[in-house]
């Protein structure tokens, strides 16, 4: 079995294969989240302790937190669930998935260093690896170098790499800034609140237009009706008025 450690402090992975059971029992019926004791891995991790992150069987399948087994399960699967990704709107799949369940059917185990040991892991903490790309948006890129949001310039501090092309000059290429607020963000953001304001405007005067000429419509409908309605009472009172005609003798 093959144990893929990880350092985040220093970025760097190392992959270690390791044949003796004895060693592996320390790990196995361990879920993903639990820590192992690195001295149990091997004598040169003394002081060490190891959290499991996931890993892969034989055949490629992923671990998958919350499947409390240590077989190979087939799960319904939608959006926002890992080890899925789906390809059209609303779509759900049935895949397979290991348990989070470690045992010897696994080919690679991933674990990151949670505490560090009094020895070095050579290729693992005794070397640091750059970070080749930094953060794009410009809370992170703050955030990382602990910069203030009013004094500090944001595009001062962003991490370039260097391209040298065959019989060119070499150059330095940096990432577009995410969410960075300059004087044109500024203008275009008065630009969009004006014209949503006119919209708004504009629109609240042709209601109140519409209430009015409704109001006009109405109240020359109510003038017409009652018109009408004296008309025909004036008939119906003259027709009352007139004397009742004689009956004829037989």
């Amino acid at each position: 079995m093959k144990l893929n450690l990880s350092f985040p402090a220093t970025g760097c992975q190392k992959v270690l294969e390791i044949d003796d059971e004895k060693r592996l029992r320390a790990i196995y019926d361990k879920r993903m989240s639990h820590e192992v004791d690195g001295e149990h891995i091997s004598d040169d991790f003394k002081g060490y302790i190891f959290r499991i992150t996931g890993g892969n069987d034989k055949q490629g399948f992923p671990m998958k937190q919350g499947v409390l087994t240590s077989t190979r399960v087939r799960i319904l699967m939608s959006k926002g669930a890992s080890c899925y990704r789906p390809r059209k709107r609303g779509e759900r799949k049935r895949k397979s998935v290991r348990g989070c369940v470690v045992s010897a059917d696994l080919a690679v185990v991933n674990m990151v260093v949670v505490k560090k040991g009094d020895n070095e892991i050579p290729g693992l903490t005794d070397t640091s690896k750059p970070r080749r790309r930094a953060p794009k948006r410009a809370t992170k890129i703050r955030k990382l170098f602990n910069l203030d949001k009013k004094t500090d310039d944001v595009r001062q501090y962003v991490v370039k790499r260097q391209i040298t092309p065959k019989d060119k000059k070499p150059y330095f290429k940096s990432p577009k800034i995410q969410r960075l607020i300059t004087p044109r963000r500024l203008q275009r953001k008065r630009q969009f609140l004006k014209v949503k304001r006119t919209r708004y405007e504009s629109s609240r005067k042709e209601a109140q237009e519409f209430n009015e000429l409704m109001q006009k419509r109405f109240k020359e409908a109510r003038e017409k009706r009652a018109v009408k309605l004296q008309k025909v009472r004036s008939l119906s009172r003259k027709q009352s008025d007139k004397p009742a005609p004689a009956e004829k003798k037989a």
